[in-house]
């Protein structure tokens, strides 16, 4: 019960599971959150365990507010909370606004906005020093597709990220004077099984050539990106919005 513990949700793929990964390996006890695949939590785990960490899996779907409680009245048996990564989300199949279905928009915006909000009210519970806490640090997961807009392909992908970005610099502001510091990544185009679930399984592929940098970005790159901003090199950065996306700025 004397370690910092750092939450990431949708921590058993992708960004998350290697910003789990060098969680652990700073020090953190690391929940892992998982939405499903149970298999792919463990396995995280499973490494961290290997490397002479801690870290549990712990199941919930950060769409619904009782799994979010859940989750962190779980983190609250390892110890103090020290890090919360939003990184749960969720993108949908290409398609205008026009074609676009009220429960595809409040998926979206449940998950990839509420569900940050609920997050980040359960953390600022536990570290506020206002509330009794030690303080401590919020990451969020922004995207590129925030400027960029998607018009055409995913703008409510692009709304839902944008929020983020308000998100983080209103609470930046908001609990500055209480030991907490928000800030967040916006990465480009990475290689990760985010695009398969949103229908273009060989996007990276097609996109990378056209990319400034010719390549996507890896889910490491980004996830050191996260542990710089959660960590004590980072203690005079806050409402701080860093682009990890190899310079792009326009849609290919």
């Amino acid at each position: 019960m004397t370690e910092r513990v750092m939450i990431v949700t949708g921590g058993s793929r992708g960004i998350g599971a290697a910003t789990a990964r060098l969680g652990a390996k700073a020090g953190y006890a690391v929940v892992v959150n998982y939405a499903s695949n149970e298999a792919a939590a463990k396995a995280v785990v499973a490494d961290i365990e290997a490397g002479g960490g801690t870290a549990i899996a712990v199941k919930g779907d950060v769409g619904v507010e009782a799994d979010i409680v859940a989750l962190f009245e779980a983190a609250d048996r390892l110890g103090p909370l020290a890090a919360l990564v939003n990184n749960a989300g969720v993108v949908d199949a290409v398609a205008p606004v026009a074609e676009m279905s009220a429960d595809r928009l409040d998926r979206m915006f449940r998950i990839n906005i509420t569900g940050s909000f609920l997050c980040a009210r359960e953390a600022v519970k536990r570290m506020s020093t206002a509330r009794g806490g030690q303080g401590g640090a919020i990451v969020n997961l922004s995207s590129a597709a925030a400027k960029l807009g998607l018009g055409g392909a995913r703008v409510d992908y692009a709304a839902s990220k944008g929020a983020i970005d308000t998100f983080t610099v209103g609470l930046a502001k908001e609990l500055a004077g209480e030991g907490i510091r928000v800030t967040a990544v916006r990465p480009g185009i990475i290689a990760t099984d985010i695009h398969a679930s949103g229908g273009e399984p060989d996007r990276v592929e097609e996109i990378a050539p056209s990319l400034p940098m010719r390549r996507a970005g890896t889910a490491e790159e980004v996830a050191r990106a996260i542990l710089w901003l959660l960590s004590d090199e980072a203690s005079y950065s806050t409402g701080t919005i860093i682009d990890v996306s190899g310079g792009r700025s326009i849609l290919p």
